[in-house]
């Protein structure tokens, strides 16, 4: 073995035998594990209970297309031994796929794998094959479990809710209704399938097929007592009608929604841009709280990009 790829295995080890360790104590079951610790290795390893979730970054390797193919069978070979997890069980994704991959690995690329997991008690579907995303956002652990304590008897809205593990968080608080919000239909019927999962009836809450930037300019004033909105850092879907960057659009979108929140009522804001800058003196709020810090999970310490605010009204 060359000297990079043991410093790979004795990373992976290391960091492995560290985080699972702490997962275990806290009974979590889905937990990032190594995310672009060594350049070399430009990769996010996840665990999902007994699946191994792998995307590799796109960089600059310089090396051929088989020469690569073989690195990454390689890395995946290491990857299997170090967490002990049998090929057929890891799920690689490659922002550029190879059509024609040959080695044990490449069936990983033409299956398709959904499964359940699970996270403080509660179910949701994730899909480890064919998005570019699971359905449930590991970092957001923390924030999740705080939207769940603050939900009671509230009228909830998650905007750019995804596949809505927020709003499942919510209900399952005990919020008396959930208003989710998406472009995407395919993701609504997902979160609507994450509310089936854990008994949660969706005909009792809302989902809403809408461009957040539209919606936003349809509701009524002070509405709402809990608001979540993890939009993404740029948008330019075809179904919206302007696109969206978050730096430059983010005081708009807080004031329109805060217009829709009842005095006192509570937004918890993020974003992943890495140079994100909050003008706060331009939103219309009695508090606004940095709480990225607390809403960090243990295996986010080091490698967490993204921010997160709570913001009163």
């Amino acid at each position: 073995m060359d000297n990079k790829m043991q410093m790979f295995e004795n990373r992976l080890t290391k960091v492995y035998r560290h985080i699972s360790k702490l997962a275990r104590r806290q009974h979590i079951t889905c937990y990032r594990i190594y995310d672009d610790d060594i350049p070399e290795f430009p990769f996010s390893i996840e665990m999902y209970e007994d699946y191994v979730y792998i995307a590799e970054y796109h960089r600059k390797h310089g090396m051929e297309e088989e020469a690569h193919e073989a690195w990454l069978d390689n890395c995946l070979e290491l990857i299997s031994k170090v967490l002990n997890v049998e090929p057929g069980k890891i799920w690689v994704k490659q922002r550029q796929r190879k059509e024609n991959r040959q080695s044990q690995y490449e069936k990983l690329s033409t299956e398709s794998h959904e499964m359940v997991a699970h996270e403080a008690g509660l179910k949701f579907k994730v899909n480890l094959s064919d998005y570019l995303d699971t359905g449930l956002f590991l970092d957001h652990r923390m924030t999740r479990a705080m939207v769940r304590e603050e939900a009671k008897d509230k009228k909830v809205l998650n905007l750019f809710c995804y596949t809505g593990s927020f709003s499942v968080y919510a209900a399952a608080g005990g919020a008396s209704h959930v208003t989710s919000v998406d472009l995407s239909k395919t993701y609504l019927a997902w979160a609507e399938d994450n509310f089936r999962l854990n008994d949660i009836d969706p005909a009792n809450h809302e989902f809403v097929h809408a461009d957040v930037l539209q919606y936003l300019d349809n509701l009524k004033l002070n509405t709402f007592d809990l608001v979540i909105m993890d939009p993404p850092t740029f948008s330019n879907s075809k179904r919206m009608k302007e696109f969206l960057d978050i730096q430059r659009d983010h005081v708009m979108l807080l004031n329109k929604v805060l217009l829709a929140t009842k005095k006192g009522g509570v937004i918890y804001f993020s974003n992943n841009y890495r140079r994100f800058v909050m003008e706060s003196d331009q939103i219309e709020a009695s508090s606004i709280k940095d709480i990225t810090a607390q809403t960090l999970p243990f295996d986010f310490q080091q490698k967490m990009i993204r921010q997160c605010y709570k913001i009163i009204k």
